[in-house]
């Protein structure tokens, strides 16, 4: 099989990269945006040896301890539990489900767009009004109802997610390449004789990465939410399993008295879909063309 030369694929060159990066550090919220979400995925991940307790060790002596109790930096809950260390673990479910359900809304986005754009016909008709169908229903009342079937996990949650979320990829892939479909080197990938799948993954996948990563950025923030949205309907992570969703469950009978209890896994959702939001943002303004275009004019 003869390959499409690798002029014709239109990739961006390493300085090209290099800029975009660049355009991404100075903008500042995204430049937040990256710091807060390493502080959290290190948080999260760390957690193990940080969390100055187990998720689920009980002190009944210590129930409802207030922020900056002795031993207790975050306080303890109504069982005596330890805040910090269950916000690190709940840390671990939250981006966990989050970075999980946004590969499969990404793979199952990429899939129906590129198959429904470059096979065209009833392919395309079939797979586009699949999609239409399913942006008539909002995603939280897919999901629960999904849900209600399901029994919950870290995988199934994620699972329900990706499969209720991937529409506005798929839309997104579809105008891209409808786009590309006539460029020059997908004609010449054809008269070669290349195969659907490879013209699909060699020639059109790299030139859609631009979009499909600034709206993987924003699914990952929506998946976050989604999570907790479900979760602190019982439908999501169930205790005594931690997630910032369950924990807000959790403490809504208490916030009265105990509002930490509730400020501090919301503080954790806000700050995490804000920051996810901010980088989408920035990587938006430094993957667009007409970006690289002020830059180059500014440096002649």
């Amino acid at each position: 099989m003869v390959d499409v030369p690798a002029a014709e694929i239109i990739l961006p060159r390493p300085a090209q990269r290099f800029g975009a990066l660049r355009r991404l550090l100075r903008h500042r919220l995204a430049a937040l945006g990256l710091i807060v979400i390493g502080l959290l995925a290190i948080g999260s991940a760390g957690a193990p040896w940080l969390a100055p307790y187990q998720p689920d060790d009980i002190d009944i002596a210590q129930r409802y301890a207030p922020p900056l109790s002795e031993g207790h930096i975050l306080g303890s809950d109504d069982l005596g539990r330890d805040v910090l260390t269950r916000l690190l673990y709940a840390g671990q479910v939250s981006l966990s489900v989050g970075l999980a359900a946004m590969l499969v809304t990404v793979l199952v986005g990429f899939a129906v767009g590129a198959f429904a754009a470059y096979h065209g016909g009833w392919v395309d008709i079939a797979l586009m009004r699949l999609t239409d169908i399913m942006l008539c229903f909002p995603s939280v009342f897919l999901l629960l109802f999904v849900a209600a079937f399901v029994t919950p996990s870290l995988a199934s949650i994620a699972l329900m997610i990706g499969l209720t979320c991937w529409m506005e990829i798929a839309r997104i892939v579809y105008v891209q390449i409808l786009t590309l479909k006539s460029a020059d080197f997908i004609a010449a990938a054809r008269m070669v004789g290349a195969p659907s799948w490879r013209i699909i993954f060699r020639q059109i996948l790299p030139n859609t990465l631009a979009p499909i990563l600034v709206a993987a950025t924003l699914n990952m923030a929506n998946a976050i939410l989604l999570e907790s949205y479900i979760s602190f309907l019982g439908y999501g992570i169930q205790p005594p399993a931690a997630s910032w969703g369950n924990m807000l469950t959790n403490a809504q009978s208490d916030f009265q008295v105990d509002p930490w209890l509730a400020i501090l896994p919301g503080l954790a959702i806000t700050l995490a879909v804000a920051s996810f939001n901010f980088i989408g943002d920035g990587l938006r303004d430094a993957l667009d063309p007409r970006m690289r275009e002020r830059s180059a004019g500014a440096l002649r």
